[in-house]
């Protein structure tokens, strides 16, 4: 069966080491569950964290968990461009923490890939369709770094999020 018309891969947070073996590039997958939502502004402050061995600070639960790479504003939730310096440089330290889905959209470097598969995470991508994605909100709140505004870590609950996994056990679709 071709993966395009395959039913999509149903995934719970928190995500099991076993769902993400599973999964291969090109699978269709929907999350359930509270997901993390945070760029450029609140990665680096996350991972500041996680390498000053300060992640008890840290108020949400990293294992298992998925981040999407957007902002949360009153029109909703769509992908930012993962590849940015700030985005792209959080995904190692994450992934080691126990994210195991991050989602955005772009390309990512040779080192990412090789850093997604030595930890078992996967990047996602999916296209900008804010209007999908806000029909998928259950709950959002803020979670850390309020002064962020729209850009702060928040934990948002969703019901059947839809991604396409993009990079996984180092291979890539770019």
């Amino acid at each position: 069966m071709s993966t395009q018309t395959a039913k999509p891969v149903q995934l719970t947070i928190p995500i099991s080491d076993e769902a993400i073996s599973r999964l291969k590039v090109g699978d269709h997958i929907e999350v359930s569950g509270v997901i993390l939502c945070g760029r450029d502004a609140v990665l680096p402050k996350l991972v500041k964290l996680l390498e000053s061995g300060k992640e008890a600070s840290i108020p949400v639960s990293l294992q298992g968990g998925l981040i999407f790479h957007t902002a949360v504003s009153p029109a909703g939730i769509g992908p930012t461009t993962s590849n940015k310096v700030e985005i792209e440089g959080s995904i190692p330290a994450l992934s080691r923490a126990g994210i195991k889905v991050h989602l955005g959209k772009g390309a990512l470097h040779e080192e990412t890939v090789a850093a997604l598969d030595a930890e078992n995470a996967i990047f996602a991508i999916t296209p900008p369709t804010t209007a999908l994605f806000q029909a998928k909100i259950v709950s959002q709140k803020v979670a850390m770094y309020p002064e962020e505004g729209m850009e702060a870590l928040y934990e948002v609950e969703v019901d059947r999020l839809p991604a396409i996994v993009a990079i996984a056990h180092g291979e890539t679709i770019y």
